[in-house]
């Protein structure tokens, strides 16, 4: 979908995050050709676009930071209790006092429990999966074997366990999450196809399954193919051999055949990392596309001899920033939002470290709630 959004201070979201994560964040994004991406850790309604440009609307950064709000937010917690606050609630929902009520009604859900996930030892600046990695949800499987690969569900081991309403859309509406490093940032993403690169070969191998989910050419469809995404997943460790992505084809936003860029991976990729350049967490696509609707053919430019290889097509739900640490950091997207991320039906919601300040690895526990919009 598209946005109009204006653009932000800068200054004010490097007050509330701190510069250090926010430079981070808008460097991640200075090459993002989809439509922006929200913020979910941040108040009101913040977006970062293309070009690293934070959009939207944010109140806050004035005076004070993420970790004062924090702690008056522990403060005052007393006080919320009971009070209901009223006004335009986010999109979806007819009004506040609906998503309150359906909220407080048996309409809402707790992804998975508590969520526990013990991340990779990382590389600065590299992006990692926590899709193979333990203990709630536990461990998902490599993709399947191209050609066919194959469409994650919420029943796929791996991702996190969730209901479909039965009417109406579900919403992402709060989560209570924490970190145990400072600054970085976590991407919660629907991984609609997965698909397993033969890797002692420079041969082309096609990709012939077909994804079930974002798959609309329109562009006012909460569904719109703009803003899936591309990324190489270490599932096993690869062997010290120099070797690039090329030539990788798939269909865009609008069903046309496109080419993605070549792109270098890494010698010796470590298990999880994404094997992409430092600071990249997604494949580049062609010069005015801005979305992936399903892979057509896998290339490595060299024989890998070892190793295992995932191509993964994603859609970001949302990304959460932790500029505090080992503190469940309260997240409202009922009272605190203008729009509560969509999420499609079945939806295999999966995690993603976005390129990481430290190469420490990073112990992630919480709780994500979504409600329904209908009954």
């Amino acid at each position: 979908m598209k946005h109009t959004y204006k653009p932000i201070p800068s200054q004010r979201i490097e007050r509330w995050l701190g510069t250090d994560r926010a430079e981070q964040l808008s460097r991640n994004f200075r090459d993002w050709p989809g439509p922006p991406v929200k913020l979910i850790d941040v108040p009101d309604n913040v977006w970062i676009a293309g070009g690293g440009e934070f959009v939207g609307t944010f109140e806050r950064g004035f005076f004070y930071s993420a970790a004062d709000s924090f702690y008056d937010h522990l403060k005052n917690l007393w006080k919320a209790s009971g009070h209901v606050q009223y006004g335009m609630a986010a999109a979806g929902f007819a009004n506040l006092g609906d998503a309150l009520a359906r909220a407080s009604g048996g309409f809402s859900q707790n992804f998975n429990g508590n969520i526990a996930k013990s991340g990779p030892t990382g590389v600065v600046g590299v992006a990692s999966s926590l899709w193979r990695v333990g203990t709630n949800p536990g461990a998902g499987a490599a993709g399947s074997a191209a050609p066919g690969g194959r469409s994650p569900t919420s029943s796929t081991t791996g991702a996190m366990a969730w209901t479909n309403p039965a009417a109406g859309t579900m919403r992402l509406t709060g989560a209570d999450f924490s970190s145990s490093i400072i600054n970085n940032s976590l991407m919660l993403y629907d991984r609609f196809f997965d698909v397993a690169k033969t890797m002692n070969s420079t041969a082309t191998e096609a990709v012939t399954g077909t994804p079930t989910r974002w798959q609309s050419t329109t562009t006012t469809s909460e569904d719109y193919i703009g803003g899936n995404f591309c990324f190489v997943e270490v599932f096993t460790a690869l062997p010290a051999t120099a070797h690039n992505w090329t030539t990788c084809t798939y269909t865009d936003q609008a069903g046309a055949a496109s080419t993605f860029p070549s792109m270098t991976g890494n010698s010796s990729a470590i298990i999880d990392r994404l094997d992409h350049p430092v600071n990249s967490w997604f494949m580049p696509m062609e010069s005015g596309d801005s979305g992936v609707q399903k892979l057509t053919q896998i290339q490595c430019s060299a024989a890998v001899a070892s190793g295992a290889i995932n191509f993964v097509l994603g859609h970001s739900i949302g990304i959460m920033s932790f500029p505090v640490i080992n503190s469940q950091l309260p997240f409202d997207w009922l009272t605190n939002r203008k729009q509560a991320p969509y999420i499609p039906a079945s939806a295999c919601l999966a995690l993603l470290e976005m390129p990481k300040p430290a190469t420490t690895a990073t112990t992630y526990s919480g709780q994500i709630y979504g409600t329904s919009t209908a009954s």
